[in-house]
């Protein structure tokens, strides 16, 4: 009996069994067909009444289910390791971490600059403002993981001030951004950088994308300096949405690409200044179709 149960731990081990299919017990969760609304939340409040009936009423039965030997094992596995983390240390140890080095980032802080006259969106402006204010300045806030404090909460916020400044914040919240700093716009050189440098790239992201169709596009070191001319000059013609700018740009240049790919009979394709000159240059000189193309 030994022998052949190390016999067959072995051949497990070697995966010569993976495409056998076994029985395995899995555990299922039943819920009660019941919900509770209140201004906690459903989630909240089903919390709190598991908590207050007996463990069991909720059930833990279990049901066969037929399963590769691979795929049961990687189940099994994952069992057993739920069963030595202890997930209410780790919540407080999450909790703990939160509030000594937790950071929060405010994104469009502007869209909400704006203080009371009396009537239109500066009032509900306002009000969110203030709906912050207490989370910025330190209090608990209520969680599904229990309770956290934010006196210690690193808040950064950000916003694009060119309407709004950051004086129309009311004077409370404003106090609590006591260190400001202003980005500068975009440059080609800055935008070389993006589209060469990062991994996750756009150059490196239309190139997986045209790869899909067996296209093999190359990109020469003065095309990606005209694209980030266009994309320069775009900005402070029109609207200045930054690097987001590439993204369009990259779009159109490539349509024609992307459009005939799989009926392409050159599949390798080197795009150049010229190629890039050819594909934008029309488009950039009318500046009325550029503001709803580019």
């Amino acid at each position: 009996m030994q022998r052949t149960r190390e016999k067959l731990r072995a051949q497990i081990r070697e995966g010569k069994l993976n495409e056998r299919t076994v029985e395995v017990d899995v555990r299922e969760r039943s819920f009660p067909a019941f919900e509770i609304v209140s201004s906690q939340g459903v989630e909240e409040m089903d919390i709190n009444i598991k908590d207050m009936l007996p463990p069991g009423l909720f059930g833990q039965r279990s049901k066969k289910r037929r399963m590769k030997v691979n795929e049961a094992m990687e189940y099994l596995i994952q069992e057993e390791e739920n069963k030595l983390i202890d997930m209410e240390q780790v919540t407080r140890t999450a909790v703990e971490r939160a509030e000594q080095a937790g950071i929060i980032f405010i994104d469009e802080l502007d869209k909400i600059a704006g203080r009371e006259r009396g009537h239109g969106p500066d009032v509900s402006r306002e009000g969110v403002q203030r709906d912050i204010l207490p989370i910025v300045e330190g209090t608990t806030v209520n969680t599904r993981y229990g309770m956290v404090r934010t006196d210690h909460v690193l808040f950064i916020a950000a916003g694009a001030f060119h309407v709004a400044k950051p004086a129309d914040l009311i004077p409370e919240l404003q106090g609590r951004f006591p260190i400001r700093v202003e980005l500068r716009s975009l440059t080609v050189e800055d935008f070389i950088r993006i589209l060469r440098e990062p991994k996750s790239a756009l150059v490196k992201q239309y190139t997986a994308l045209l790869e899909t169709e067996r296209i093999k596009p190359t990109f020469s070191d003065d095309a990606l300096e005209a694209v980030a001319q266009f994309a320069a000059r775009i900005n402070e013609q029109t609207e200045n949405i930054g690097a987001r700018r590439l993204h369009t740009i990259m779009e159109k240049l490539l349509e024609e690409i992307s459009f005939e790919g799989p009926d392409l009979k050159k599949k390798i394709v080197h795009i150049d200044a010229a190629y890039v000159e050819k594909q934008l240059a029309e488009i950039v000189k009318d500046q009325d179709l550029s503001r709803y193309i580019l």
